[in-house]
């Protein structure tokens, strides 16, 4: 598998950052770099990876906070999420405050993602999901070959994402869970923004929000 990965939990939220990198090239993007910058740039680092861009699932501090100070630091843009995530990128100033992370300024990405589109990580292809519901720009990455998807807060180990935040919207999360990532292959790896990692199959038979009879 030439993409790889690492999880990096940061922030006080224990946020899983995703750092993926092509093998072939040695290239790497971060998903979601909440916070505690300097452990992001030495994993970075550590591995001799060059780091070509930062991607967002959502605009929440604990994923978005860290975001532009990492950007800055290595001279790469940002993609993602979706367009109506910028009611939360516009207000990160405001979230910082109210849960006592470090400042950070409003952000606006280099690139808006839309679905059906892709991102690159070296030789590498990701897909985009628009998966809305937790927040309404929220998307999701998904590599066909490697068989990864990165999810944000759209879906859990046992569990969905919160939708008692402003935009939030409970039935746009489980459709967006059920038409969107319950049609991937059962086998495919997920990556959520918190807690332990696990398959599609797992969460279609097991999840109590989201399982159905028809996929036992």
């Amino acid at each position: 598998m030439a993409l790889q990965y690492h999880i990096i939990p940061v922030t006080a939220f224990a946020q899983n950052a995703t750092l993926l990198w092509c093998d072939v090239t040695g290239r790497a993007a971060i998903v979601d770099a909440g916070g505690d910058i300097d452990v992001l740039a030495a994993s970075v680092e550590q591995r001799g990876l060059t780091l070509e861009k930062l991607l967002l699932t959502h605009g929440h501090i604990d994923h978005a906070g860290g975001a532009a100070e990492l950007a800055a630091r290595f001279g790469v843009k940002i993609e993602g999420p979706q367009q109506s995530e910028s009611y939360w990128l516009d207000i990160l100033p405001h979230q910082g405050r109210m849960f006592g992370f470090p400042p950070s300024d409003k952000l606006v990405p280099d690139r808006w993602l839309e679905e059906g589109e892709t991102v690159t990580v070296g030789n590498e292809v990701l897909e985009v999901l628009h998966c809305p519901g937790h927040t309404p720009g929220h998307v999701v990455f998904h590599s066909p070959a490697a068989g990864l998807l990165v999810v944000g807060d759209v879906l859990f180990q046992g569990s969905i994402g919160r939708t008692d935040f402003p935009m939030g919207n409970h039935q746009d999360l489980l459709d967006a869970i059920r038409t969107k990532l319950f049609t991937l292959p059962d086998e495919t790896i997920v990556l959520p923004g918190h807690g332990p990692l696990t398959t599609i199959g797992e969460e279609k038979q097991h999840n109590p929000f989201v399982a159905d009879a028809r996929y036992r």
